[in-house]
């Protein structure tokens, strides 16, 4: 079993800078991938990043470039640094874990979800 705790949302204006957080207990951290998705109002949830174990990371491309994503697991902490911030980031956010890549990316049916954290971008 792993709890995901989320935080660092709020609201910025757009071209600034936010860092979500997620912090795991439970489970061994180590052994699990990790992603960010989000969702905005109207809209699916969709995966923005995730991270292997051996901290390879893939990001869909709207983000590419802007969002970084970074696992500490001596912390047990994900992370997701979001930079040069656009209206079209506006969302809620969620991390998840599953210790399958594919049911993060492909399938989007992790094991352990988040509460999720929001983020507003205003132009």
């Amino acid at each position: 079993q792993v709890q995901l705790v989320e935080s660092g949302g709020g609201s910025v204006q757009a071209g600034g800078s936010l860092r979500l957080s997620c912090v795991a207990s439970g489970d061994t951290f180590g052994s699990y991938c990790l992603g960010w998705f989000r969702q905005a109002p109207g809209k699916e949830r969709e995966a923005i990043a995730v991270i292997d174990v051996d901290g390879t990371d893939v990001y869909v491309g709207s983000v590419k470039g802007r969002f970084t994503i970074s696992r500490d697991n001596a912390k047990n902490t994900l992370y997701l640094q979001m930079n040069s911030l656009k209206p079209e980031d506006t969302a809620m956010y969620y991390c998840a874990a599953d210790l399958s890549p594919t049911r993060l990316w492909v399938e989007y049916e992790p094991d352990y979800w988040g509460q999720g954290t929001q983020v507003t971008v205003s132009s």
